[in-house]
């Protein structure tokens, strides 16, 4: 498993899905190793779960972190696989995939390359020019060396078929099974109890629409806020100024509440207890923490974009992407209708029955 900054972490969907897939694959009775970024923050581990861990070089830098590990870790897997240790070399994410040329062509290789995308990374708002560039540059080799590629969506198979012709298998993410919990943690931290916030969970990046968000809060009417807070519970990821920017629109405003990066029981708790799940992203995959909501039973209300509306069906509400007046409605609509015994139905699959699907395309089944 390649392009991970860390397992075990929840620093975004990707390391979510390696962990997941990973350690369901061990226990299928598959070997897997893991190349985890080796920084100075991250304990240098060499197994977890039964999966072996390689600590791949890389430099702790926004601009050079990414490719500078997916040069290590595309060298180290290939040397590695020389001496007939593969079966599958899987890339996650667009990035990644930028030195896949420096890998032998299908006739020279007895494994195969699999790659995942998880989102089309090249169109975030965080990256600059050159990022950019690189990224698509990392998808281009994706389309191009790749023996397999799967996507999580129809709207990204779509994007793939059109504008390269190339062929991609659907495999949505999987969820793991709710751990639920009463507002223990979350009482005691933020006076939170069931019911009386509307959750926010995910990185404060500027693709996740939290501005959005925040600015439809603020001109929500009083009367139809009510008691209810705002809980925001993620952390920065390469966007500090976009998270300053946060920080200055909350400040003063006690019915928002920054719980910073969530996870275990906190996080579960926050799940458990919510009145009401909001997800405003311009670009998506697919969204861990919506998968996550709705398997909580939430109700949800996300933006209208196709990777969002591809899971939540027609249960949930939507509304218009980047449009802070229909925001405003439909968030002035469940406030009011305040009854959140219509939840969202959850169709998501497990991790043991995507695993499944996955060790389907390893062995040229899918």
């Amino acid at each position: 498993m390649i392009g991970q900054k860390y397992v075990p972490s929840r620093e975004g969907g990707v390391e979510v899905v390696v962990e997941q897939l990973s350690t369901n694959l061990v226990n299928k009775g598959n070997e897997v190793t893991i190349f985890n970024r080796r920084r100075k923050q991250y304990p240098k581990i060499s197994e977890y779960k039964g999966c072996k861990i390689e600590n791949i070089f890389t430099i702790d830098s926004k601009a050079l972190d990414a490719t500078v590990y997916s040069f290590f870790a595309t060298l180290k897997a290939k040397r590695i696989a020389k001496k007939g240790c593969f079966d599958i070399l899987h890339f996650h994410a667009e990035g990644p995939c930028l030195f896949l040329n420096l890998l032998p062509n299908r006739k020279h290789r007895k494994y195969k390359i699999v790659v995942t995308i998880h989102g089309l990374d090249w169109q975030r708002g965080k990256w600059g020019g050159l990022a950019t560039k690189v990224l698509l540059k990392g998808e281009q080799n994706a389309v191009k060396y790749a023996d397999e590629i799967i996507v999580l969506s129809k709207s990204a198979q779509e994007y793939f078929k059109s504008k390269y012709n190339r062929d991609t298998i659907v495999i949505p993410n999987g969820v793991s099974e709710p751990v639920f919990h009463d507002p223990d943690i979350i009482n005691k931290k933020w006076g939170l109890t069931k019911n009386s916030y509307i959750l926010f969970v995910a990185r404060i990046v500027p693709e996740k629409g939290l501005h959005y968000l925040i600015q439809a809060w603020k001109g929500l009417d009083k009367t139809v806020k009510g008691d209810k807070k705002l809980v925001i519970a993620g952390s920065s990821s390469h966007s500090e100024d976009y998270c300053n920017s946060i920080l200055e629109m909350v400040k003063d405003d006690n019915s928002i509440i920054m719980t910073g990066f969530a996870e275990e029981q906190i996080l579960q708790e926050l799940y458990s207890n919510a009145f009401l799940f909001v997800l405003p992203s311009d670009i998506e995959g697919m969204p861990m923490s919506l998968l996550e909501a709705m398997s909580y039973g939430n109700t949800c209300l996300v933006s209208d974009i196709p990777e969002n509306k591809d899971i939540i069906g027609d249960n949930c509400y939507s509304f218009k992407k980047g449009d802070i007046p229909d925001l405003i409605k439909k968030l002035s609509f469940i406030l009011f209708k305040n009854n959140n015994e219509e939840k969202c139905n959850s169709r998501n699959l497990p991790w043991n029955e995507v695993s499944d699907t996955i060790l389907d395309v390893y062995r040229g089944k899918k």
